[in-house]
């Protein structure tokens, strides 16, 4: 980790706390899919969690995996595939009908009695359930525990405030002996107001450290030029297993 450290010169950045009041609404979001302003969304799914899947999975079979903040990611589906069931959260109704038929699956969709106004939409196969509500409102419909969750594009969208409510829902659907794969970006906060905005080492522990340990498995230079507009020259992923203490 040092040396990869080294290579990227990565550092912490001390104006962390620049961001700490950014806030984005919930109807911000959704007019994002609408505009079609989803850079974020990653067309042939996302490269480190592929490098890294064997290891992330350990050989199990029918594990439940979480998805925060799931967005149309196809990585839903690279899980379904392998015999697993994926279950996750979504504001944004097209982006799940989006996933569904981008996928060519065939689907259903129900309200969710304990939370009025919200849905939840399955595959006809039975193994995908995302459910189409705010995040902070999911624990009244008991979807239970998780053997895996996959944490991409979500810790750096919620707003910095609500992070220690976002930790201690993701730490409430913890199964024992899981494993929370978690990214990150690390850029220079006072230069980009995000979203994505920046995680620090010291916040994921600050905000996982008493449940789990983190291990940074990898960190990846994934700054493009259309970050130029962020006003940002520099853009790092770092990829984080957290597991059971």
């Amino acid at each position: 980790m040092d040396d990869t450290k080294t290579s990227l010169n990565i550092k912490e950045h001390p104006d962390a706390e620049v961001q700490k009041n950014q806030v984005l609404t919930l109807e911000e979001w959704q007019e994002k899919w609408v505009d079609r302003k989803i850079a974020f969304h990653q067309e042939q799914g996302h490269q480190l969690l592929k490098k890294h899947l064997d290891n992330f999975l350990k050989g199990e079979s029918g594990l439940r995996v979480f998805f925060p903040l799931c967005g149309k990611a196809v990585e839903m589906k690279w899980f379904a595939d392998r015999g697993h069931s994926v279950v996750g959260v979504e504001i944004s109704e097209l982006g799940i009908r989006e996933f569904f038929t981008e996928q060519n699956l065939s689907y259903t969709e129900e309200p969710i009695v304990a939370i009025p106004g919200a849905k939840v939409f399955k595959s006809s196969s039975g193994n995908i359930s995302l459910y189409c509500c705010n995040l902070f409102d999911l624990p009244r419909a008991n979807i239970g525990k998780f053997d895996r969750i996959w944490d991409r594009g979500s810790l750096v969208a919620v707003n910095p405030g609500d992070r220690k409510r976002y930790a201690d829902i993701m730490l409430s659907l913890m199964r024992k002996g899981f494993q929370y794969l978690l990214s990150v970006l690390s850029y220079d906060p006072t230069k980009h107001a995000g979203p994505p905005f920046y995680v620090s080492d010291a916040e994921i522990k600050r905000l996982f450290g008493a449940v789990c340990s983190s291990q940074c498995l990898e960190q990846a230079d994934v700054f493009e030029e259309r970050h130029r507009r962020w006003g940002i020259d520099s853009l790092i992923e770092k990829l984080y297993l957290l597991t059971e203490k």
